[in-house]
C-alpha cells in the first residue's frame, strides 16, 4: 500500500493536536463506544481503543471516567455516528466522520463549510470505490524484531506494517480490526490512536499551492464540534 495511505500522516496529527477542542472529540466518542457496547472497558474493545486514544492525547482520567459516566445517564444524548462526502477543487476527494446528537445541524454546518470553500458536498455512497476501509492502529516506536512481528500480526489480518521515527503503524483489513485489536493488546504494544479509517485506492499528487489552498477546508471541518476524523485522496 505505501503511499497509498491516504492522507499526510504529519500534516493531519500535527492539526489534531492543535485542535482546541479535542478532549470533547475524544469524550464524545468515549461516550458513543460505552452507550453502543457498555461501560465496562475489558468486555467492550472499542470504548478500549477509545480510552487508549484519549490517554495518549493527555486527557485526564477525570475526563475519561465522566464521559464513561454520562453515556449511562438517564439524560445521555442519543449520539449518532454520520459520514459526509466531498469534492474539493483539484480532484481532492473529501470524506468526513461525525459524532452527533443532532444530525440536522451537523450536515447543515458540513454543507456549509463545503460550499464556504469552493467544494461540492455528494451524495453518500459516492466515493465507495474510491476509498478503502481499513484498520489503523498507531503505536509507539517498535524496537524488537519488526520481521518476527509482522509474521506474527499477518495470522490476525495485518496488511501492512510501517515503522519510523513516529511510530509503528499497523494497517490491515476493516473485518481484522478486533483481531488486531486483541493481539495488540495481548503483547502489551503501546496504542497511541486506532479505529476504522478510510484510505485512497488512487491517491493524487498536489502542488504546494494547491496542498496550502486545500488545507484551510480540512482545517474548518476538523475544527467542527462534531467532527471526529477527514480523510482525502491525497497522497
Amino acid at each position: 500500500m505505501g503511499r497509498a495511505f491516504e492522507y499526510r500522516r504529519a500534516s493531519k496529527e500535527a492539526r489534531w493536536d492543535k485542535m482546541s477542542k479535542l478532549f470533547p472529540k475524544l469524550a464524545k466518542a468515549i461516550q458513543a463506544a460505552a452507550k453502543e457496547g457498555g461501560s465496562d472497558p475489558l468486555m467492550n474493545a472499542k470504548l478500549r481503543l477509545a480510552i487508549a486514544t484519549a490517554k495518549a492525547n493527555n486527557m485526564p482520567k477525570d475526563n475519561i471516567e465522566a464521559a464513561i459516566k454520562r453515556a449511562s445517564g438517564k439524560d445521555a444524548n442519543d449520539i449518532k455516528e454520520l459520514r459526509y462526502e466531498g469534492k474539493a477543487a483539484y480532484g481532492v476527494l473529501v470524506i468526513v466522520e461525525c459524532m452527533s446528537d443532532n444530525p440536522t445541524r451537523t450536515v447543515a454546518n458540513i454543507k456549509a463549510i463545503f460550499n464556504k470553500n469552493k467544494a461540492e458536498f455528494l451524495q453518500n455512497g459516492s466515493l465507495d470505490f474510491m476509498f478503502s476501509r481499513k484498520a489503523v492502529f498507531y503505536l509507539e516506536k517498535y524496537e524488537g524484531d519488526l520481521e518476527e512481528l509482522e509474521l506474527e500480526l499477518i495470522d490476525y489480518g495485518l496488511e501492512e506494517l510501517q515503522n519510523n521515527d513516529d511510530g509503528l503503524l499497523v494497517i490491515g483489513d476493516y473485518t481484522s480490526f478486533k483481531e488486531l485489536s486483541d493481539i495488540i493488546e495481548q503483547k502489551n504494544l503501546s496504542i497511541k490512536k486506532a479505529g476504522l479509517e478510510y484510505i485512497a485506492n488512487s491517491p493524487i499528487s498536489l502542488s504546494e499551492d494547491e496542498e496550502n489552498e486545500i488545507e484551510k477546508l480540512l482545517e474548518k471541518l476538523e475544527d467542527d464540534d462534531d467532527v471526529q476524523s477527514v480523510y482525502t485522496n491525497i497522497e
